[in-house]
Formats: C-alpha cells, sequence, structure tokens
C-alpha cells in the first residue's frame, strides 16, 4: 500500500485533468508542441486564460516548455501524459458504448 502522502500527491496530480480547458490544451499538445497564440486562436479562448493554465500545467510537470526567441512553445512533459489522455477517453468512451478510434 503507497504512503498516504504519495496518494495525496496523485490526487493533486488528477485534479490538473479536472478543468476542460486544460483537457483541450493537452489533447492539441498531443498532437504537435505550439505556442499559447495558436492554442488561443485554435479553442477560441483568451491568451491570457490560456496562459494562466499552461502555466497550471507547466507546474505541475505536465506540460514542458521551449524557448525560440521571443516564442515559447509547449508540448506534453512526456509519454506518460499521452497514455493517461488516451486511457482517459477509451475508458469513458467504453462506458459510453462508443467505438474507439
Amino acid at each position: 500500500m503507497e504512503s498516504k502522502e504519495l496518494l495525496t500527491k496523485l490526487g493533486d496530480f488528477f485534479k490538473i485533468f479536472a478543468d476542460p480547458t486544460r483537457i483541450r490544451i493537452l489533447e492539441l499538445l498531443m498532437d504537435q508542441e505550439k505556442c499559447v497564440s495558436e492554442i488561443s486562436n485554435i479553442l477560441n479562448v483568451s491568451q491570457s486564460a490560456i496562459s494562466h493554465q499552461l502555466k497550471m500545467l507547466r507546474m505541475s510537470n505536465v506540460v514542458s516548455t521551449e524557448k525560440n526567441g521571443q516564442t515559447v512553445t509547449y508540448r506534453l512533459a512526456d509519454d506518460h501524459i499521452r497514455i493517461i489522455i488516451k486511457y482517459g477517453l477509451e475508458h469513458i468512451k467504453e462506458e459510453k458504448g462508443e467505438k474507439i478510434k
């Protein structure tokens, strides 16, 4: 059995996935790294709101960044995040009886 502290950290980690805007950002980043303006345009959400969500994702080590001049690009931190999203979507689709792509 894992320690209470570790399980609390796991609970905090999963809270990151509780916001629909953050999930939409992560879904976009599964295909390709993007900058704030690209994410903002695709999701039709203000750049300040996207920046706020990306800051939370970065602080939780869910996304990483690369700065090239003035532009900061964001990507998923590692394949664990991709797997969590993939399996989460599969779980929800199976629960609803949808066919998985």
